[in-house]
Order: C-alpha cells, then structure tokens, then sequence
C-alpha cells in the first residue's frame, strides 16, 4: 500500500475515533443529565433552554455517530457521486463546526472568551477534550483532502479512457 494511501486510511479511521469519543462523551453526559462538553460544563441557565437534557444529549450522540459513518465513507470514496459529493460537502460542514467549537472552547480555556463561559473548572479533562478535538478535526480534513484528491485522479483516469 502506497505511503499516501496509508496516510489517508489512518485519516478516516482517526477522524472516525474522533467522532466515536465525541458520540460516547455525549452518552455520558446523558447519563448524568448534563449538558455542555467534558470538562466544559455548561452555565446554569442553559440549563432553563433545553426540556430534557438527556434526549438533547443523545440527539448529539446520533449526531456523533452520523459524523463516524461520514468519515468512514472516506476510507473508501464512493465511486457514486450521488453518494460521494454529500459525503465531502457532509465532511466539510463537520469539519467547520469541529473546528469552531475546538476554537471556542479553547478560548474559553484560555480565558481570552468570557462571554463563552467560565474557565473550565476541571482543567485537565478540558485539555484532553480540546486535544482529541484538534486531532479530529485535523485528521477529518485530511482524509476530506485526500478523497477529494482521489476523486479528481478518478476524473482524469475516465477522461484519458
């Protein structure tokens, strides 16, 4: 297997575990009726906006899980642009909001966002939350890139046919 193909397969596969830890974080929080992120916990009065805490956290899971099946369409880029093109524009969007929630929390860490919420009280399991983010979202952009890039080869391999 070619050194770029590896590279895209552990890609996909970590931006897959990236969206498993989020889904199982979320079942968690479920489970203990909280709402905000690890070691990120949310204000009181979010608390007043959401009717059940659990069902809200659980919609994230699914959302997580929907994230981990996306990243493994990536491992191998569907021939099917009907499959296909949703898969990376799907890619895209989640990559965006990864991002920016990695971004948010961590000016929220750093203090640099009060207006995002207190310094996360348990810093550490912050800090491991914010890590396994920027691997997610690093590892998601590149498998995003590199099925883009397979995609166009593919392209060109059908026009010089």
């Amino acid at each position: 297997m070619p050194r770029s193909d590896k590279k895209h397969l552990a890609a996909a596969l970590t931006a897959c575990l990236g969206a498993l830890a989020y889904t199982v974080s979320k079942v968690d929080l479920a489970r203990e009726g909280e709402l905000g992120m690890p070691g990120f916990p949310a204000p009181p009065e979010a608390y007043a906006a959401v009717a059940d805490v659990g069902t809200a956290q659980l919609a994230n899971a699914a959302l997580g899980l929907l994230m981990a099946v996306v990243a493994l369409l990536l491992v191998r880029p569907p021939r099917t642009p009907l499959v296909r093109w949703p898969a990376l524009v799907v890619s895209w969007a989640g990559i965006a909001m990864v991002g920016a929630g990695v971004l948010g929390f961590g000016a929220r860490a750093a203090g640099l966002a009060p207006s995002l919420g207190a310094a996360p009280p348990r810093m550490l399991t912050a800090l491991a939350a914010l890590l396994v983010g920027a691997v997610w979202v690093t590892a998601w952009t590149i498998a995003t890139l590199s099925a883009t890039r397979i995609n166009r080869e593919r392209r060109a391999a059908g026009a010089n046919r």
